[in-house]
């Protein structure tokens, strides 16, 4: 089996400490390998394309069979590191604490304990919708079970 630290240290010696960096890496007992990168300014499929041949020629599948796939995160992912959070910072997001309560808002702060942010308060009246700013709101990071980027068009 091909161990995850291994992969774990191939894709930091290939992102290093630039605008990509790892969501999520997996090894399954198959050697079923998914790897998710973020970056700064996005993700493109050429990223995701020389990632995944960097690491490809990096093993042996001759010694052990693997199947490997990089993906970005998508639009609509959940949050996993803290790096994601900066990312998103001064943007709208919506967080689902713990207890099922669901916050949207501006992230203003975010640090390995907590987040800050602006509630926004959607009003809708017949086909107009107004977003009216609440209270800054201070959401220790064990109380969120997921959180998002919201997307507006």
């Amino acid at each position: 089996m091909i161990e995850k630290n291994k992969i774990e240290e191939l894709v930091k010696t290939h992102l290093g400490d630039g605008a990509l960096f790892p969501v999520y890496i997996a090894v399954s007992p198959e050697n079923v390998i998914k790897i998710v990168i973020d970056g700064d300014n996005g993700v493109t499929i050429d990223d995701c394309v020389n990632l995944s041949r960097f690491v490809e020629h990096r093993l042996d599948r001759d010694s052990e069979d693997f199947e490997l796939s990089v993906l970005s995160a998508g639009l609509d992912s959940s949050f996993i590191n803290l790096r994601q959070y900066r990312k998103n910072l001064n943007r709208s997001i919506k967080v689902m604490l713990n207890e099922g309560k669901e916050i949207r808002g501006v992230l203003l702060k975010a640090d390995n304990k907590q987040i800050t942010i602006q509630e926004e308060i959607v009003k809708q009246h017949k086909k107009n919708k107004k977003i009216i700013q609440g209270e800054t709101v201070v959401i220790p990071m064990e109380e969120i079970k997921q959180a998002k980027a919201v997307v507006s068009f």
